[in-house]
């Protein structure tokens, strides 16, 4: 018997997807990083029950982190973006969590940006404020080390490929260096959006792309890059494509990121199948059936989608591109250093 829902709901089930594919298909992922932070904190003393936690989040984080103050008695804050539904406003109020968003944008960067930045005038008011730093703190990856531990009991013995969504670096950055430590050999397969500057595509922008959670505006000190062995970038369509089409396969209803995650899986599994695939599905589809599922019937086949293979970020297109990772090092690009530099200059 678990103790508390979130113990509960972390859990992933471990399904089989044809052709010879592994998804780890969770409720909430998050869940695994705001308990593992808030534990961690706790043992520590760098909080006490009933201090307040805050952090930015376009949803799931929020959801994640409302469950994890709950179970050990802290208040909760959250800076939301506009993705944050009205499903998951009503489970963040009745958990006592409080809960603002930041004014509507359909731009990435300047949602992001305006969550930090509000994020910092919270803490000059509220100096007693506990600012979890999900994008920045690496305490976040130590939840994800029971992940790594299912993975090593459910997956075969031999050479493994993960591919999951980048987005703050904890998830995917986390489980696959556990595996190495473990003596796992482990290909590191991370998805973005265009536009986002984490490995370099801000300068292809998708509107339609408004997901937060698997790329970034700014930069996340979780993500390190050198963990990742290859990288793909796909667009809206092509994610919403790939979740229609995992759905029909498998009847697993998940993320546009599993979209994604599956189309790469499925070309990684093309390039070399001596390896098991094992792909991330972070959460379900419910929050995506307006703006993606609804649309099912414009989705495109998988024989019609075909990743365009790149060795520099200056040749990203859409619909979705891949290549090795790391590039050459003049792919460094001054937006990345000048998102670094706000970042800097809000954490102090």
């Amino acid at each position: 018997m678990h103790e508390h829902i979130a113990e509960a709901v972390k859990e992933p089930d471990v399904v089989a997807v044809p052709p010879g594919a592994i998804c780890l298909r969770f409720e909430t992922m998050k869940i695994y990083s705001a308990l593992g932070a808030v534990r961690h904190l706790l043992d520590t003393g760098q909080i006490t029950p009933g201090d307040t936690l805050v952090d930015s989040s376009s949803g799931i984080y929020a959801h994640a982190l409302a469950l994890a103050c709950h179970r050990y008695g802290m208040k909760c804050h959250i800076v939301g973006s506009t993705t944050v539904d009205r499903t998951l406003r009503v489970q963040l109020e009745i958990l006592g969590a409080t809960l603002e968003q930041v004014r509507p944008s359909k731009n990435l960067r300047l949602d992001q940006n305006l969550r930090v930045r509000r994020i910092a005038e919270l803490l000059r008011e509220k100096p007693d404020y506990h600012w979890m730093r999900q994008y920045h703190d690496s305490i976040h990856y130590l939840g994800y080390r029971d992940v790594a531990d299912l993975v090593q009991k459910e997956v075969p013995d031999g050479p493994l490929s993960l591919v999951g969504a980048v987005g703050t670096g904890a998830s995917t950055g986390a489980i696959a260096t556990c595996l190495r430590e473990a003596g796992r050999d482990v290909n590191l397969v991370g998805i973005q959006p265009f536009g986002s500057v984490t490995f370099g595509a801000e300068h292809v922008q998708d509107p339609d792309m408004i997901i937060a959670g698997i790329g970034s505006s700014i930069p996340f000190d979780n993500v390190r890059q050198e963990l990742y062995d290859r990288v793909h970038w796909v667009n809206f369509d092509y994610a919403m494509s790939g979740a229609v089409e995992l759905l029909r396969a498998s009847g697993i209803f998940a993320g546009l990121s599993a979209g994604a995650a599956y189309l790469a899986t499925l070309a990684e599994r093309e390039r070399d199948d001596s390896r098991t695939y094992v792909f991330i599905a972070a959460d379900t589809g419910h929050r995506y059936v307006d703006s993606a599922y609804a649309n099912h019937a414009q989705a495109h086949g998988l024989g019609s989608m075909r990743p365009h293979e790149v060795t520099s970020c200056a040749d990203l297109s859409h619909p979705w591109s891949a290549m090795p990772w790391p590039p050459p090092q003049d792919e460094i690009t001054h937006s990345y250093a000048e998102s670094a530099a706000l970042l800097a200059e809000t954490a102090r």
